[in-house]
């Protein structure tokens, strides 16, 4: 009869080992970025893995209508863009980590 520990052990060592993984690719994500665009381009946002936003771009353009409602509203749909973008990406590696498992908390 096998040992019952003994598996336990085993559950235990392999979730340490994807926490190890996961760990690592959280702390590359913030290597890792993508972008978003609102407005044909008028306005990107760039974020990274780590959830962040790290640059954004106006085209001049969208700028000269002095409508400041309308350039809000297109960063705004620009940043959100982006972080959908940025989530998609984290949620494809941790399937690469957790084997396609879909386990509640993680992106």
């Amino acid at each position: 009869m096998k040992n019952p520990l003994g598996n336990m052990a085993n559950l235990m060592k392999q979730a340490q080992a994807m926490q190890a993984q996961m760990a690592k690719l959280q702390e590359e994500a913030a290597t890792k970025t993508v972008t978003g665009t609102a407005g044909g381009g008028m306005v990107s946002v760039t974020a990274n893995g780590g959830m962040e936003i790290v640059s954004v771009a106006i085209n001049p353009e969208a700028a000269k209508s002095g409508d400041v409602d309308m350039l809000q509203d297109l960063v705004l749909a620009a940043s959100n863009d982006a972080l959908k973008k940025a989530r998609q990406m984290m949620a494809d590696q941790m399937k690469s980590v957790t084997g396609g498992m879909n386990i509640p908390g993680l992106f």
